[in-house]
């Protein structure tokens, strides 16, 4: 199956791994086949749409940085983009999203059946590559990572309109539902790489730091961004009732009558009040905070990188951590 319409990848000093992201997109084809039409549909509509594809990039530039050329990189890369893609299925069920990377959702355009089920399609993909490619230690550190997944996104679920979650049980929400695979896929081009216990441990706690700073960011662009770019609808988060970072730092510096409209609009899952929101976000500082803890997240990722071999691909890593704190979509 031929990837159509795919739009190019932001150039975030990555061409370093353009070609070997030309050989996982080649693999990603030939394993989305399947004989039942609509699977092959749905998969299309997702995979088409495009994103930054960090997931495998990050396990590609962790092999390059450590010298692996193999082309089970290749197959691994892959994989961690089926299960990425079937979380973004599912999530956008549960979340009832209409809109991603600029265009419909798999649920808005076939249904919310057909998104589960070929969401559990990728799923079992994903492993049936991992148990071919015949390496314990993966599918035991890919299989961990797709159950802490799992677990995160009950956690956030359990959290919708709650405005009492600290900023703790935030963080413990995104590190589990989406740091965990940055985090995996790092590792991941590690073990392919057979490093060290050290340079393994370095490369994941890059990952979850990464992946850290990336969610941060993509919510404080709920409130901050511009929605053609986003490519989703912003206060989407404000309407499912998410307490996320901005909104909790808001109300630990808001006033009393501010904190009640914060409280009010995500207990109701209130999207009507989200000017009135987006005010008092900008008002007590609250986007600079969360940016902050971004911004401290991007660091530490950058330590961590700097414990690799000096190489393009070490440079492309420190690159890569500094460029997810300011992208604006």
């Amino acid at each position: 199956m031929a990837l159509q319409n795919t739009p190019p990848r932001p150039d975030s000093g990555l061409s370093i791994v353009a070609h070997d992201m030309q050989e996982v997109d080649a693999v990603i084809a030939q394993r989305l086949h399947s004989d039942v039409p609509l699977v092959g549909s749905v998969s299309q509509h997702i995979i088409s749409a495009g994103g930054k594809r960090l997931r495998p990039v990050l396990l590609l530039l962790c092999c390059g940085a450590l010298g692996f050329t193999g082309k089970q990189r290749f197959n691994m890369a892959a994989v961690v983009e089926f299960i990425h893609t079937a979380t973004l299925l599912h999530d956008d069920v549960v979340d009832e999203s209409t809109l991603r990377r600029g265009f419909a959702t798999a649920n808005d355009t076939f249904g919310n059946p057909a998104s589960v089920l070929v969401g559990d399609f990728l799923y079992s993909r994903a492993f049936q590559m991992m148990v071919e490619g015949q390496n314990m230690r993966i599918m035991e550190v890919l299989a961990d990572a797709t159950n802490t997944i799992a677990e995160g996104e009950v956690m956030q679920l359990m959290n919708m309109h709650n405005a009492e979650l600290s900023e703790a049980g935030y963080l413990q929400v995104i590190r589990s539902k989406t740091a965990k695979l940055f985090e995996a896929s790092a590792r991941v081009g590690a073990i392919l790489s057979g490093a060290s216990p050290a340079l393994e441990a370095a490369c994941a706690d890059y990952g979850q730091a990464l992946g850290t700073a990336f969610q941060v960011i993509d919510d404080v662009l709920d409130y901050a961004g511009d929605a053609k770019r986003m490519g989703k609808n912003l206060g989407d988060d404000l309407r499912e009732g998410k307490a996320t970072l901005p909104l909790i730092a808001a109300m630990q510096r808001g006033t009393a009558p501010e904190c009640a409209i914060i409280r009010s609009a995500i207990e109701n899952g209130d999207a009507g009040l989200l000017d009135t929101v987006v005010a008092i976000v900008q008002r007590t500082g609250a986007l600079t905070v969360a940016f902050e803890a971004a911004q401290h997240e991007s660091l530490r990722a950058v330590a961590s990188a700097e414990l690799l071999p000096q190489s393009p691909y070490k440079a492309s890593l420190v690159a890569l951590a500094h460029q997810s704190i300011s992208r604006d979509h």
